[in-house]
């Protein structure tokens, strides 16, 4: 029984986490189970990289800020197979390429195409726990590092695990589950025990930083279980399952939110086919990722269309549709950073209506003006102003009576 681990910065965080940790894998494997373990940078390590290569170069390449960065995993997975040896356990640590997570040839947020691996494989078979480095991989077409993005670690681990064909991949971080919303926000959220793959990947999508959207991905299209749980103690945390295994549909899952977006808006776009298309497929092939789109209704022959971006990558689309404005007859680019998304998550809200105009009512109640919307079968996100992004999501959060303060005055009333 093969079972997948991953550690994140916090969970190793110093040198007595790291000996933790792998007092955890050990007994593990002493309880029978041929254990692999993806870890993550320790600490800050990553942000501490990235603000050196910033004092160094402003721009700095790419192809060498990822050599930079993956650094970081490979001390980690180093020491722990250090502290995994001191406890009698043999073990062997790997780098994402030397454990065979390929990708494609995207700096920075690259994706993984295939895992081939072999040499954890036959590590595995010798006895020994593996570690790999997280986080990273190598391209299938340039040979050069690669890395996944943040929380990329998490997408290591499912799609290793998935190639491994691994019984369980177990995520251990520094809160106990996924709460119906983040705790440090809302006092009262409450830890949920299942999640389906769906509303997970919602969730994820729209701000929760539990998991990476990609790993999620990774474990619906291939049938990974994942669990998500804390790795400062032994307690349950929240299983990620296929529909199927839910008992039933909660109406209202959670509420996420997201600060790190921007809003741009292309001022004056003549109204004719073709333009909005030319706009994003340069984004596109420009690797910006666009979230919420909106477009205004058409006046005098013109539109303004608005959309959100990350905030890491609004100077780049800006200076992209700012050398077009001229060809396609736009007026002007105007950029918002100060903008959050909160979204609302539940696989049965497809089945009942009303929950939009619940949502969108009790964030009027809070004062909270909304400036975008988008809707999925199981979503319904806003783009607010950053500074209400907390009494927007405690607002949202209590019209739906999702913590454990109303569970026990339902019981209480029963």
């Amino acid at each position: 029984m093969i079972v997948v681990q991953k550690y994140g910065g916090t969970s190793v965080g110093d040198v007595d986490r790291m000996k933790r940790v792998a007092a955890r894998i050990v007994e593990t494997r002493r309880a029978g189970h041929d254990v692999v373990a993806v870890v993550s940078a320790m600490g800050k390590t990553t942000d501490e990289l990235v603000d050196m290569a910033a004092r160094i170069n402003t721009r700095p390449p790419q192809r060498e800020l990822d050599i930079l960065l993956t650094a970081g995993e490979r001390i980690s997975m180093a020491l722990l197979a250090m502290a995994i040896e001191d406890l009698g356990v043999r073990a062997r640590s790997f780098t994402g390429s030397q454990a065979g997570i390929i990708t494609d040839t995207v700096h920075g947020k690259a994706r993984i195409l295939a895992v081939t691996p072999e040499r954890v494989r036959e590590a595995l078979d010798d006895g020994n726990v593996v570690i790999v480095a997280g986080f990273q991989g190598v391209s299938r077409d340039t040979k050069d590092i690669t890395t996944l993005g943040r929380g990329g670690s998490d997408t290591t681990a499912v799609a290793l695990a998935a190639a491994l064909e691994a019984d369980a991949c177990e995520i251990y971080t520094d809160v106990d589950g996924v709460y119906t919303a983040d705790p440090r926000i809302v006092a009262g959220a409450r830890k949920l025990d299942r999640l389906a793959y769906e509303e997970m990947l919602e969730l994820a999508a729209q701000g929760a930083k539990v998991l990476q959207v990609r790993s999620v991905e990774f474990g619906r299209n291939h049938g990974v279980r994942i669990h998500v749980r804390s790795s400062f103690n032994g307690s349950e945390g929240t299983w990620i399952v296929p529909q199927e295994d839910m008992v039933e549909d909660a109406i209202i899952s959670g509420v996420a939110h997201d600060t790190s977006e921007a809003k741009v808006t292309v001022v004056g776009v003549p109204d004719r086919p073709g333009v909005a298309a030319g706009m994003f497929t340069a984004l596109a092939d420009a690797n910006v990722n666009v979230d919420m789109i909106v477009q205004n209704i058409s006046s005098d022959g013109h539109t303004d269309i608005s959309f959100t971006v990350p905030r890491g990558e609004v100077d780049q689309a800006t200076e992209l549709l700012g050398a077009r404005i001229g060809d396609i007859g736009a007026a002007d680019v105007i950029v918002n950073p100060a903008v959050a998304k909160v979204s609302l998550v539940g696989a049965g809200m497809k089945t009942h209506p009303g929950v939009a105009a619940r949502m969108f009512a009790a964030l009027s109640r809070a004062g909270v003006n909304i400036q975008m919307i988008s809707t999925s079968t199981i979503r319904v996100s806003v783009i607010i102003d950053d500074t209400h992004v907390e009494d927007a999501v405690r607002a949202v959060h209590s019209e739906f009576a999702l913590g454990d303060d109303a569970i026990v005055e339902e019981q209480g009333a029963g």
